[in-house]
């Protein structure tokens, strides 16, 4: 595994090293050639026999089963496809038997995919909390716990936030919220592909995260984690034909959904999402994430080293277990009433082939594993 980084060609791997010095993983990252390559093939087997000599499904088989290796799932009966990760946290808000009275607990700062489904449940009754972010850019584990009580079915938290790049530690607030009865849900897309995960080590219920971020896959396709004994909990929150037993039966209609992840899988599949999001999995595990994120930490750490160097203020919390692959900054003396120089700054370095971008008034680059030291000079450099 060790020498998969160190052979691998990088060029090859990931062409747009050659045009772009590209910073913005955690917004819609470039695929991989392997990824490009799959969805070349697809299109040309579509085009010149359909599916006639296809095997799609089952190679769909097997990107499930690279999607559990990722996220140290049990295996592929634990993993949905889904359209992004707003389609697979609403798995869970339009899933659960809720009474009034119910209790969600999510942050002052979630993407607004992580905000609106739970915020929608209260014309249901049900109660949302929102714990703030502190000052520094980070949560505190002991504020999302406080805010738990004995109706909590939810703890709806990003393992990264999107803005600040803070990581929190979801272990704690797991064995809090199952004390309760409840369950945690994770929006993982700005962290699954970057940062080593394991769903049950960290005590993960429900899991979504599209492929298009750190998972270098195009829009569009993601995956959904749930937790085996919790599969029948769940109630699909669109019926077709395909999450039904036996469902290429199409002419005896039994109306009894799968046992598996594959009930929440209501039509027929994205095929080239499925193919190219496959593909750049693979390559990741190839790699080993362990060294992707290794190679991401050393990254960001030479890049906040830089900025200080030019009084830079990094916003991002870089405490351990709190690093991401995303840092956010703001220019020196910024005013806080004014973005548009941090906005000019995004436009300036895209001209110069920089790629980073502006976030809730502040700067955010996130660079993944294949980007280079050279780059990541280069962005400190061009920075005025």
């Amino acid at each position: 595994m060790a020498d998969a980084l160190t052979t691998l060609d990088i060029s090859a791997e990931f062409p747009i090293v050659n045009t772009l010095a590209f910073f913005n993983h955690a917004g819609v990252a470039p695929i991989s050639a392997r990824a490009a390559d799959a969805v070349h093939e697809y299109a040309r087997q579509a085009s010149y026999s359909a599916y006639v000599k296809a095997s799609w499904y089952a190679r769909a088989r097997q990107v499930k089963a690279a999607a559990a290796k990722l996220i140290g799932a049990t295996g592929e009966h634990e993993i949905a496809f889904i359209a992004n990760t707003s389609a697979g946290l609403n798995l869970v808000a339009r899933g659960l038997d809720w009474q009034r009275g119910d209790h969600v607990v999510i942050t002052n700062v979630e993407y607004p995919a992580n905000r609106y489904p739970w915020e929608d449940l209260t014309r249901l009754g049900v109660r949302v909390t929102e714990v703030a972010q502190l000052p520094d850019g980070s949560i505190d584990v002991e504020e999302v716990i406080d805010a738990i009580t004995d109706r909590t079915r939810v703890v709806a938290i990003s393992h990264v936030q999107y803005a600040s790049g803070f990581r929190i530690d979801l272990k704690p607030i797991a064995d809090m919220v199952h004390k309760a009865g409840g369950y945690l849900c994770v929006d993982a897309i700005q962290s699954v592909g970057a940062i080593p995960f394991d769903v049950h080590t960290m005590g993960v219920d429900f899991l979504a995260a599209d492929g298009h971020k750190w998972m270098l896959a195009p829009e569009g396709c993601g995956i959904f984690y749930c937790r085996h004994d919790l599969i029948e909990t769940l109630h699909p929150a669109v019926i077709g034909w395909m999450n039904m037993v036996d469902a290429a039966n199409y002419g005896d209609y039994r109306f009894e959904f799968e046992r598996d992840a594959r009930r929440f899988e209501p039509g027929s599949y994205n095929i080239p999402g499925i193919l190219a999001l496959g593909a750049s999995i693979e390559l990741l595990l190839e790699v080993g994430m362990d060294h992707v994120w290794s190679r991401i930490n050393t990254l960001t750490t030479r890049l906040c080293e830089g900025m200080a160097a030019k009084r830079y203020r990094v916003f991002s919390p870089r405490g351990d277990g709190q690093r991401s692959g995303i840092v956010s900054f703001d220019p020196p003396r910024r005013d806080p009433s004014n973005s548009a120089s941090a906005k000019q700054i995004v436009a300036d370095l895209q001209k110069l082939g920089i790629i980073i971008v502006m976030r809730e008034g502040r700067l955010r680059a996130s660079p993944h594993f294949y980007n280079t030291e050279a780059q990541i000079d280069r962005l400190i450099d061009a920075l005025p």
